[in-house]
Order: C-alpha cells, then structure tokens, then sequence
C-alpha cells in the first residue's frame, strides 16, 4: 500500500511548532508543555503505525445475465496485516450500478479472511469487466492512509432482454432437415396435403379408407412435410442515433436477440451477418452453442467508421446459404447498407426489412430552417422505403413505443397479401 499524510498531521505539527516557537519569543516554560502533545501525537502516528497488507480477489455469481438482472459480487480479503479502519471501494463501470447495500463499504480490518458482498444490476447490455477494488485504510489517530488498487477485474457478458414476439415470420422456402415448418414439398408429415390413388410400396396406414369406400379403390392420404429452415440475421452496423442505452442500435441488438433465441427454439438453422465498417459473419447452425455464440457476437457489435472496407459494397456469396430467409435490422441511415440490401433482393434471396425507425431520436427541430430540413429528410426515407416495396421487400416500422410483435405482423401481413395477388 502506498502511504500519504493526511491535512490533520500538518496541521498538528503546525501548531507544535508555533507553540515551541512561541515559548522561545516569551521565555515561557509553559508553552512547551502546551506543545507537547501537539508534537507527540504526529510522531506516535509515524513511528507506530504499519501499514496493512490485504490481498484481494473477486467473484461474480455469474458471468452471464440479461437486461435488468441483480447479481452479487463477492470480494474476499485475506488480511495479514490488520487496519483499524479498511474502506473496500468496488468500481462499476457505466451500464451497471449499484442494486443495494453501500459503495464503499467500511469494515474493521482484523486479521484473517473476510467475505464482502455487493449487490449490482446490469442496466444495459454489453461485455463488461467487473472486479477493479480500491482500498483505503487509516491509522487510530486518522493521520495517515494508505491506499491500494487492486485489479481483479473478470468477464461479465450482460444479454439484451427479448422483446414479446408470438408469432415468427414463416419462410417462403425451407430446408432437407425436419423442424417444425410445413413445407410445400410432400413427404412424411402430419399436415394433409392431397389424395392419391393407392401404389405398390404404399403403407397401409396411409389408406384413407373413407375415401376409398366411397370411390370403389384404394386412396391414400399425402401430407406436407415438417422442415427447417434457414435464418439470417443482418445487422446494418453502419451508423446509429441517440445516446447509449437509447438508440437505434440498442432497438436492432434487442430484436435480434429475440429473434434468434426463438427461431432456435422451433430447431431453424440461425445466422448472423453484422455489414458496417468491418463485415462479420457466423454460418446458419443450430443449438445452444449457436444462440451463444451469436449473442456474443451481437455484444462484440459497435459502429465502425464506415470508411474501412470501402470497396465492399455487397455480401459475399458463402456468407449466406441459398433459400434462408433474411431478416434485415437496420435504420437506413447510410446508403450502402441500404444498396447491400437491395443487392441481396436481386440475387433472390427471401429478404424482409424491419426498419429501426430513428425519428424518435431525432433532435426537435428550433427553427423553420431545421424543420424543413427534417421534412424532406423524411420525405427521403419514405422514397427508400418505396424502392424497397417496388423491389418485393416487405417493410415494417419499428421503435420503441411498439411491440415488435406489432411489425413482424405487419410483414406477415404483406407476405399474405402479395402471395394472394400472384395467384
């Protein structure tokens, strides 16, 4: 620990020394005796006191939580050296605070071990680093303090909480493995498709007997079979707006999250796909390894400079397996993302846009001047979002004062519509 002085032992040696020299000016006795304890105090406190010796380390309940979830922190010293006053100071960087209890804490350093437990919540998702303790002691006359910083920092990975989604978007096409989406195709399944006169090779317990009654010969029933499919989550990391915690790109990292823990959940095949500044991708899998690693992914997510990677325009082909479904999460704030999207639309893929609506983190406009400038910026963004339909691609607005459950109906209710008018 490293030793400072504290304001008092001056100003106790200040008042010895005027003292002493006051007795010499006045010839009195007296004043020294006065002086004494002024001078003997400080240098007790110097002579006597040692400084502690405390070792530290840290440990989290859990190294993974979600949004608004309370965990404790445990910090265990091992004193060697006893203090008469030991304040644990337990530093919480921005995105969680303290839940309940007091920071910093103030114990009686005896020797021996010691167990202090601080209870914090995760405010906001992200990768955080918890464990950085500083510590404070004194001596019994509060004149000296010695301090130490003790860097035990550990991993903590705070998840975006899931929005309340009911239903999925379903995709156009599927994949060979089974899942639980009815495909088009007819195979072994539960769902009925069609009717079908009887062949050799056919089981028996395929005859639809009622049918064949009535008809004089043998018909069996035909069903859709039960497929998986294949779901890629693209991120537009190119910009975002508003304040951390609050902005487009909290709205996008919350969807996706959601989006992919469900879809995994009915056994698709989830990917990821991250286009800004740098291009990231994970390939569609499925299982609990593939929600971490995604998710982990989505916590790695930040807003590059968008400079980097400039002749990049579009996605590279084994970035994305044929017939996936593409779930698009973007603002539209900066023309690339939105050409890679229509890129994607041309090549053929099933794309869908859920577009991360910024106008509620948008400044009030103060003058004429920035409100006419804010309408045709909005004029701009509609016209986008008109190429976008032109092109097939449904679009569905979403911000924070709806449920995503909300948009990705509104996009379920396109699909409907356009699948009706081709036919």
């Amino acid at each position: 620990m490293t030793r400072f002085f504290e304001p008092k032992l001056f100003r106790y040696t200040a008042l010895a020394a005027v003292a002493l020299l006051a007795a010499l000016a006045t010839r009195l006795p007296e004043l020294v005796v006065l002086a004494a304890p002024f001078a003997l105090v400080p240098a007790l406190a110097v002579l006597l006191s040692r400084a502690p010796s405390v070792s530290v380390s840290v440990q989290l309940e859990r190294d993974r939580a979600l949004e608004g979830e309370d965990l404790d922190v445990t910090v265990m010293l091992r004193i060697d050296r006893p203090a008469d006053r030991l304040d644990v100071l337990l530093e919480l960087p921005a995105g969680v605070s303290l839940a309940d209890g007091h920071d910093p804490l103030t114990i009686r350093a005896a020797r021996g071990r010691r167990s202090l437990v601080f209870r914090v919540r995760c405010d906001r998702w992200g990768a955080y680093k918890l464990g950085r303790i500083r510590l404070r002691a004194r001596d019994p006359f509060a004149l000296l303090r010695w301090e130490q910083t003790a860097d035990c920092r550990v991993p903590l990975k705070v998840y975006p909480s899931e929005e309340a989604v009911r239903d999925l978007l379903r995709p156009i096409e599927t994949q060979v493995y089974s899942g639980n989406h009815v495909s088009r195709q007819k195979s072994e399944g539960i769902e009925f498709a069609d009717l079908r006169p009887f062949v050799p090779g056919d089981r028996v317990r395929r005859v639809n007997w009622r049918a064949s009654a009535r008809r004089g010969e043998l018909w069996v029933n035909e069903h859709h079979a039960e497929r998986n499919a294949d779901v890629v989550l693209f991120l537009d990391s190119f910009a975002e707006i508003g304040v951390p915690g609050a902005s487009t790109l909290d709205l996008a990292l919350r969807a996706a999250g959601t989006l992919t823990a469900r879809y995994l959940r009915q056994k698709d095949r989830v990917g990821f796909v991250t286009f800004g500044g740098t291009l990231n991708w994970l390939l569609p899998a499925t299982g609990a390894v593939q929600l971490y690693r995604i998710v982990d992914a989505l916590l790695d997510t930040q807003i590059r400079l968008n400079y980097v990677w400039r002749d990049i325009d579009v996605l590279p082909r084994r970035s994305l397996p044929p017939q996936a479904l593409v779930l698009a999460l973007s603002p539209l704030l900066h023309p690339r993302g939105a050409d890679a999207l229509l890129d994607l639309r041309g090549r053929g893929f099933d794309l869908v846009l859920v577009e991360i609506s910024p106008l509620p983190f948008a400044p009030i406009a103060k003058s004429a001047a920035a409100e006419t400038a804010q309408r045709i910026w909005r004029l701009r963004r509609e016209a986008l979002r008109g190429r976008f339909e032109r092109a097939g691609v449904p679009v569905a607005v979403w911000d924070n004062e709806r449920s995503l459950a909300a948009a990705l109906e509104e996009v379920s209710a396109f699909r409907r519509h356009a699948r009706l008018s081709r036919v």
